[in-house]
């Protein structure tokens, strides 16, 4: 069973040295460096340059040329902390803000340029932060720069009421989608409200409260943009395929005539504390109850001691070695549990939980005892050297690994810059990290853990309150607010930007960028497996994929589920070492070995130092060659995955799928989750497992994937052990009928008491291609549902501000396919939302596509390669999909040539084909009792249907 949760202790770390350039003269007035970071030949770093401008904006640059694109990310210093009470959601409210079009920058144009250009763009907000990033070709650097710069400076007289009540429906909707609608999606709210004092700036989350949204006005978000969105408050950093004196001439530009906004200081650390031991109880629409356990502590972000309680957090609940795995996991008392440090940039905090089973009747009094005990073992033995040995080990390994991604270094600039006024901090960190002892850690368990009082919140089914740990002690009051004051137009104080050029006008875009397609190589072994791989040595890393041919496809009818439940018994450690101690050596090599499930395959993957790929791979083939296979491991895996099956059904996501698998497959084995059902995981056995691995992991048809720093002779002597291996002959896919649709109906889902439907309309489709039909069909619903800016979610979204987001796809196998256009809607808009879906598939269908949308494809679809092969994690699935599709070595030319040339007749005619809604069935998940008389005014037939569990 996968983590719910997960403690991090991920730190990326850079080796360099500090020098001011000789170059200022060559500066754009207005601009001055502050600082350089230089490469350094064999040290992982990140070199980069800090500039400022008179304004104040921070600029930070790291030019990489190993990709033909960059990477834009402009970091503003305020999350939901710089918020007034009353007034939550603000700094998330303007995440949406910012990209609906600013006074020289179109509505809705921001997402559209950006997708035009074949780039990608979001922005994400914290409780501290506010970022908006985009990744585009390295052509589009200033198009992008532009629109940044008119959304800084030119944002406020382009909010109008309007825009504003949309995004305010958008809002609501998400916060239905990804907390009141989510089993256990509103914890810490919860935990928020009950940890910090009203009003304390952590005691509301990110998203806010829909009463505060409803409160404020549109001169009240002006106002809040007014004060923090100032260059001053900003951080531009930019990282790719850049020219740094053309790049600077670009900012100055468009940047540095911007107006300072107010002054920004640091926010004074305010830290949680707690008197006395609180409990909370949550009601949720759940059937596994969980407990959280939190202390306070009087850290911070980047304070001294938060590595040693990272630390002490991976030690109690990190992994198959820590306590809590091996006290409460491995002994089934607990489906999971772990421990994590909270830390934010003004207070930090300590948790541990623990989910219980949904058979379990006894409550959670007594998994919190486990939970307690567990701690007290800690305090006992405490943590070895050799723990933390495996933990500088990984960390490590992990400055390595973050210098893959351009977004990577440029986030980790940005992030560190904005906090710490350093971009280049990470370097004490790891010293911190390898100055750690046992005795620092202990220190941090006896200055904040040890006897001190705690919060607890107690996660349980409705109307089952009696099952928490403890009566609860605290409820989270009635809000006191503060008397509040209308903005009006008149409050605001504009700062307008003074200009030589004319804004309203987009720059040019330069030559176009070709895409670095990888050079191939190709290997076959006489155990009839075949191997493609390509060099890359940007890093001094190696990525692996060993694809068997045991995926859930060739499970038995009845045994769905044991392709899964093989690969977990693999991960269980081998005849001659304990998954413990394979963990312990993984860590200590900073080296990663997954196995997981796929249609046709399992897969087996492997990501090193090439340094420490000899010692990976020798574990790899211990896992391959003698799992263990032990009896009372078998029955925890299957108890869990049991148990996973019951947490993953309560998601309405999940059960939106299973409805489509059935409508659209009946009882076959498509029609069938590859996780299994109650009945098939509980007929597995022990041998049905080791029969299946006999069978099925076997080399012959396997396929190899290698991407990294790594030479083909290299590659083939280091997998002399897989060469040498031999097995049985590949298994053969029994094809299966699959039963006509029947006529169009709407099938009903009930989620009793759900805030929210989720509504799609599906068919069959095409088998998977790369080149035919059912790739150009996809071409042809981009503009329809397949980007931000289609028409179907421009609709829903942006015009009715029923959803979060609506989009439509096409999902391929080697045998089937369907096609599936989806909402996640107000409970409210339920009708609706299929009456608007129908209209938009009725007119695309019937009319076809514009020449405008054609050309926007063609752009969008037709620059997107300068994006798709950066890190070799990318790289490795791109030569996965070629191998498992067995396509040309040229295919994506060919694809590119279609996107060009595609005749408007040829889309219209597929548009006609497809997406014509009389071919579709509905389905709705939802509250039945609240939903089917309203949906009864479509005249579609209404079946309520029960989902295979």
């Amino acid at each position: 069973m996968k983590r719910i949760w997960i403690g991090i202790l991920s730190l990326v770390f850079m080796y360099g040295c500090t020098s001011l350039s000789s170059t200022n003269h060559a500066l754009p007035d207005g601009i001055t460096l502050i600082e350089q970071v230089d490469a350094e030949p064999g040290k992982a770093m990140i070199p980069y340059s800090k500039y400022r401008l008179d304004n104040g904006l921070t600029v930070i640059l790291t030019p990489d040329t190993s990709d033909p694109l960059v990477h834009v990310d402009v970091t503003y210093h305020v999350g939901s902390a710089r918020e007034e009470i009353g007034k939550s959601g603000f700094a998330h409210f303007f995440e949406h803000m910012m990209f609906q079009g600013s006074e020289h920058v179109g509505d809705q144009q921001h997402f559209k340029i950006v997708t035009e250009a074949g780039g990608s763009l979001n922005g994400s907000t914290t409780r501290d932060r506010t970022n908006y990033y985009q990744t585009v070709p390295a052509n589009q650097l200033e198009k992008v720069l532009w629109l940044e710069a008119d959304r800084m400076g030119f944002l406020v007289g382009a909010v109008s009421q309007r825009k504003f009540e949309i995004q305010r429906d958008t809002v609501k909707n998400e916060r239905a989608q990804n907390y009141d609608n989510r089993p256990y999606g509103l914890m810490w709210e919860r935990i928020g409200e009950a940890m910090y004092p009203e009003g304390h700036p952590y005691s509301w989350q990110p998203i806010g409260y829909v009463e505060d949204l409803d409160r404020v006005n549109v001169n009240d978000l002006k106002a809040f943009f007014l004060r923090w969105y100032g260059p001053n408050n900003a951080v531009l950093t930019i990282g790719g395929d850049i020219d740094k004196q053309q790049t600077l001439q670009w900012i100055s530009q468009y940047f540095s005539t911007i107006p300072k906004g107010p002054e920004v200081d640091f926010a004074p650390k305010q830290p949680a504390v707690l008197t006395e031991d609180r409990y909370i109880t949550l009601e949720d629409r759940i059937r596994q109850p969980m407990v959280i356990i939190g202390w306070p502590t009087d850290l911070y972000r980047g304070a001294q001691g938060q590595v040693a309680l990272d630390a002490m957090a991976d030690a109690i609940g990190g992994g198959t070695n820590s306590i809590l795995y091996q006290q409460l996991v491995k002994t089934q008392k607990a489906l999971d549990a772990g421990a994590f440090a909270d830390c934010s940039e003004l207070a930090c905090n300590f948790y541990l939980y623990a989910m219980g089973s949904s058979t379990d009747k006894e409550g959670l009094r007594e998994l919190n005892d486990h939970l307690l005990d567990a701690l007290e073992d800690f305090s006992q033995q405490g943590i070895s050297q050799e723990k933390l040995d495996q933990i500088i080990g990984s960390s490590e390994t992990s400055a390595v690994f973050a210098l893959q991604s351009v977004r990577g270094k440029v986030s980790q600039l940005a992030s560190n810059e904005t906090f710490f006024n350093t971009p280049d901090r990470l370097q004490p960190q790891l010293e911190r990290i390898r100055a750690l002892t046992p005795q620092a850690v202990m220190a941090q368990y006896q200055k904040y853990i040890e006897g001190k009082p705690t919060l607890t919140l107690s996660v349980v089914p409705k109307g089952s309150s009696d099952i928490a740990v403890h009566p609860a002690t605290f409820v989270t009051p009635a809000r006191t607010l503060p008397d509040y004051k209308t903005m009006t137009e008149s409050d605001l104080v504009l700062r307008r930007a003074v200009d030589n050029f004319d804004r309203s006008v987009m720059p040019e875009v330069a030559e176009a960028v070709e895409a670095k397609i990888p050079e191939l190589y190709r290997l076959n072994f006489a155990n009839g497996s075949q191997l493609l791989g390509t060099v890359s040595t940007e890093t001094p890393t190696v990525e692996m994929h060993f694809r068997l041919p045991a995926g859930e496809r060739y499970v038995a009818k009845g045994k769905e589920g044991l392709a899964g439940l093989t690969a977990a018994m693999m991960e269980e450690g081998t005849t001659s070492a304990t998954v413990e101690q394979l963990q312990a050596k993984l860590d200590m090599l900073g080296s990663q070995v997954s196995i997981s499930t796929q249609t046709y395959t399992t897969r087996i993957s492997v990501s090193s130092l090439s340094t420490h790929l000899p010692q990976t791979l020798g574990i790899m083939a211990d896992v391959l060659f003698n799992p263990a296979m032990k009896q009372e491991d078998f029955d925890r895996i299957k108890a869990q995955m049991l148990e996973g099956l019951v947490y993953q059904q309560q998601q309405p996501k999940w059960m939106a799928s299973q409805a489509t698998r059935q409508v659209m497959f009946g009882d076959s084995v498509f029609g069938r989750s590859s996780d299994g059902t109650k009945e098939s995981l509980t007929s597995i056995t022990l041998d049905d497992v080791k029969s299946f691995y006999r069978k099925h992991y076997t080399p012959e048809s396997a396929q190899v994937v290698v991407v990294g720093d790594i030479t083909p002779e290299e590659v083939n002597k280091q997998l002399g052990f897989w060469s040498a291996w031999r097995g049985q002959n590949a298994p053969l896919i029994r094809p299966e009928a699959v039963d006509e649709v029947g006529e169009s109906s709407l099938y009903l889902v009930d989620k009793p008491g759900a805030p929210q439907s989720i509504v799609r309309m599906v068919r069959r489709g095409l088998p998977f291609d790369a080149t035919g039909e059912q790739f150009k069909s996809e071409l042809a619903n981009f503009n329809l549902a397949g980007n931000f800016n289609s028409r179907i979610n421009q609709n829903l979204r942006e015009d009715k501000g029923y959803t979060y987001g609506a989009s439509g796809y096409f999902a391929s196998n080697k045998e089937v396919g369907i096609v599936v256009f989806n909402a996640q809607v107000r409970a409210d808009a339920t009708l609706a939302s299929i009456q608007e879906l129908i209209k938009e598939m009725d007119n695309y269908s019937q009319n076809g596509i514009t020449d405008e949308e054609i050309q926007f494809m063609r752009l969008a679809v037709g620059q997107q390669d300068a994006l798709s092969y950066e890190t070799p994690r990318q790289k490795a699935g791109l030569l996965a999909s070629m191998l498992s599709n067995d396509l040309p070595a040229d295919y994506l030319k060919e694809q590119n040539q279609l996107v060009a040339t595609i005749d408007k007749t040829v889309l219209d005619a597929l548009a006609a084909k497809w997406f014509d809604p009389q071919g579709y069935q509905v389905i709705v998940v939802g509250d039945a009792k609240r939903l089917e008389p309203e949906l009864l005014k479509l005249n579609i037939p209404i079946k309520t249907l029960e989902l295979f569990q």
